[in-house]
C-alpha cells in the first residue's frame, strides 16, 4: 500500500490520463503523443515552476499524504462518574461551565480566551491580503496572531539605513491593525528568520513598534528549507536580490532577463537562507531580544529529526523560553515545495509523542518545561482536545494555520457579497452582517457603533473560534473535565495497536483493565 499520491494533485493543477502506477504515479500506459497533464509533463514545459502549489497568492495548501497514524486513531474517553474542577452537581457541572481559557509564558502571564493561535501570516500575497481580517479576528477573539517572516524585507516601501530597517509601513500596518482592537487578552507575535535578523527587524519592531512577544524561527512542518514566494516582475526580483535574498533564476543575468521578456520564464522565486542552529548562539539571541525590550521570547520549530526536537526542548528549557511551538509534517502553508510537504519530516502525532517522552525525562530531573503548542494539520475541536491530551500536561495551546485563514477568507467572501447586496438595496451593511453571521448580533451589542468597522473576515474567524469553543466544552464535559488544565492522557484511548505503540496510551480493549477487574471483583 502506498501512502503517497505522486505525479498528480489539485495542488499543482496536474492529473493523469489513466490510473497511475502506485509507486511512480505515472500512468500505467504512458502514451507517446500525450500532452502531459501530469507533474512530469508539466515540468517538461515549465520546469521548476511546477515544484510549488498553484495558483500562488490565492491558495493555501496542505499535505495529502495518508500517514499510517494520525489523530483519528485516537478517541476521546467519556465517563458517567463525577466532575473534575467543579462540584459534581447536574445543575452546576453543565458544559457551558467548562473553562477553555489557557495561559502561556514562563510566568503564565499571557492569557488566551481559547487555546489557539494563527500560523505565521508572513510575506506571501495571501497572508498580506488577509492580514487585517485575521489580526482583528484574533484581537476580538482573545487569541494570538503571528506576523511571519520576511514582512519588512518584502515591503516595497520600506526604508533602510546602512542595510538596517528604519521604517516599514507594511509592518506598521500589521501591528496597528491588531493593537487597535486588542483588549489585553491574546497578543501579537512577530517572527524572524536569517534575513530578518540581518535587516535588524527584531530591534525595529521591539524598540520602535512596541512588540512584546518575539519569536525565533527554526522552521515549520510544511518544509525543510527557508521561506519562499513567487515574484511576477523583473523589477521586483531585482529589488529583493539587492536586499540580500536568494532570487531564482538570477534576475541580473541578461539571458534570464531576455527569457522573461520573451515569456519563457513567467516568474521568479525569492528564497530565504537556512538557519544554522547553535546552542550558544541561540542563548545569545534570546538574551539579546530580552535586552532589546522583548517581554516574551518564543521559538517555532519544525518536523525535524528527533535529535533536533531534543535540542529545541532542551535549549528552550535552559533559556526559559515563554512558548515552544512544535509543527509536525502534514500541515499546510502559503507556499512550500509540494513534494517536500508530502515526503519529508515527522508527522504530527509521532512528533508530539516524542516531545512528550522528552519532556517527561526533563521534568523528572526538575527542569523547567516551557508551555508547548502543537501544529500540523489540525482544524477542529476534537483535534484540539486530542493534541492537548496527547501532550499533557505540557501542551497548552494549538496552532491552527490554514484552518483559521479558511474561516477568515470565507467570512470575507460572504461579507463582500452581503455588502454588495445591501448597498444595492440601499440598506445598512452592518444589519446585513447581523443576518449573515450567527455571532453578528453578539458582536454588535459588544462593540456598538464600532461593529461597522469590524471586517467580515474577522467576524468569520470569531464565529469559527466560537463554534470550536462550544464543541470543546461539550467534549470536555463528556470527560467530566471542566478546565483545560485537567485534560490528561487518560482522556484518550487508541483504536489501533500502532497508535498504542507510538503513544503509550492503552489500546481500546486494554483500557481501564485494572479498574474493571476491581469493579467486577
Amino acid at each position: 500500500m502506498s501512502f503517497s499520491k505522486p505525479n498528480r494533485s489539485a495542488a499543482t493543477l496536474t492529473t493523469t490520463r489513466v490510473d497511475p502506477a502506485p509507486v511512480s504515479g505515472i500512468c500505467v500506459t504512458c502514451v507517446d503523443g500525450c500532452e502531459g497533464p501530469c507533474e512530469i509533463g508539466r515540468s517538461a514545459l515549465k520546469g521548476r515552476e511546477v515544484i510549488y502549489p498553484m495558483p500562488f497568492g490565492t491558495t493555501t495548501s496542505g499535505s495529502e499524504k495518508d500517514y499510517p497514524v494520525d489523530f483519528s486513531h485516537f478517541n476521546i474517553q467519556g465517563t458517567a462518574v463525577g466532575a473534575v474542577g467543579v462540584e459534581p452537581d447536574p445543575d452546576i457541572a453543565t458544559f457551558p461551565a467548562v473553562d477553555t481559557t489557557t495561559e502561556l509564558g514562563a510566568d503564565s502571564s499571557i492569557k488566551l480566551n481559547f487555546p489557539v493561535f494563527t500560523g505565521a501570516v508572513g510575506s506571501t500575497d495571501i497572508a498580506r491580503i488577509n492580514w487585517e481580517d485575521m489580526a482583528i479576528g484574533a484581537a476580538i477573539s482573545g487569541v494570538i496572531v503571528v506576523a511571519g517572516e520576511n514582512i519588512c524585507g518584502m515591503d516595497s516601501k520600506a526604508e533602510f539605513q546602512n542595510g538596517r530597517i528604519v521604517k516599514s509601513p507594511e509592518m506598521e500596518r500589521r501591528i496597528n491593525a491588531f493593537k487597535q482592537w486588542y483588549d489585553g487578552t491574546g497578543g501579537i507575535i512577530v517572527q524572524a528568520n536569517v534575513e530578518d535578523t540581518k535587516l535588524g527587524v527584531p530591534e525595529y519592531v521591539i524598540e520602535k513598534l512596541g512588540v512584546e512577544i518575539f519569536e525565533l524561527k527554526w522552521g515549520q512542518g510544511a518544509k525543510d528549507i527557508g521561506g519562499e514566494v513567487k515574484l511576477h516582475s523583473l523589477e521586483r526580483a531585482l529589488e529583493l536580490k539587492e536586499r540580500g535574498y536568494i532570487v531564482l533564476p538570477d534576475p541580473t543575468n541578461p539571458a534570464v532577463q531576455e527569457a522573461f521578456k520573451a515569456g519563457g520564464i513567467t516568474e521568479f522565486e525569492r528564497h530565504s537562507r537556512l538557519g544554522m542552529v547553535d546552542e550558544e548562539a541561540f542563548h545569545k539571541s534570546a538574551e539579546h531580544l530580552r535586552s532589546t525590550g522583548a517581554k516574551y521570547v518564543t521559538l517555532k520549530t519544525g518536523a525535524y529529526r528527533p535529535a533536533d526536537l531534543a535540542r529545541a526542548i532542551k535549549y528552550s528549557s535552559d533559556a526559559k523560553i515563554d512558548l515552544l511551538t512544535i509543527d509536525g509534517a502534514g500541515g499546510g502553508t502559503g507556499m512550500s515545495p509540494w513534494r517536500m510537504m508530502n515526503e519529508w519530516g515527522i508527522p504530527t502525532v509521532q512528533l508530539e509523542c516524542l516531545a512528550h517522552q522528552m519532556c517527561e525525562r526533563m521534568a523528572a530531573k526538575g527542569a523547567y518545561i516551557p508551555p508547548i503548542a502543537i501544529a500540523g494539520g489540525l482544524s477542529l475541536e476534537d483535534h484540539i482536545h486530542k493534541a492537548i491530551a496527547l501532550g499533557a500536561p505540557y501542551v497548552k495551546a494549538i496552532c491552527l494555520g490554514r484552518a483559521i485563514m479558511t474561516a477568515a477568507m470565507v467570512g470575507k467572501t460572504h461579507g463582500k457579497l452581503m455588502a454588495e447586496k445591501m448597498e444595492l438595496e440601499g440598506e445598512d451593511v452592518s444589519e446585513g452582517f447581523v443576518r449573515l453571521f450567527a455571532v453578528g448580533a453578539e458582536l454588535k451589542e459588544r462593540y456598538g457603533k464600532d461593529f461597522d468597522k469590524i471586517p467580515a473576515g474577522a467576524i468569520g474567524m470569531y464565529s469559527y473560534i466560537d463554534r470550536m469553543k462550544q464543541g470543546l466544552q461539550q467534549l470536555m464535559a463528556g470527560s467530566r473535565k471542566f478546565a483545560l488544565k485537567y485534560i490528561n492522557r487518560d482522556d484518550l484511548v487508541c483504536l489501533t495497536r500502532d497508535a498504542a505503540d507510538i503513544s503509550g496510551i492503552p489500546y481500546v480493549m486494554d483500557s481501564d483493565r485494572e479498574e474493571v477487574d476491581k469493579i467486577l471483583g
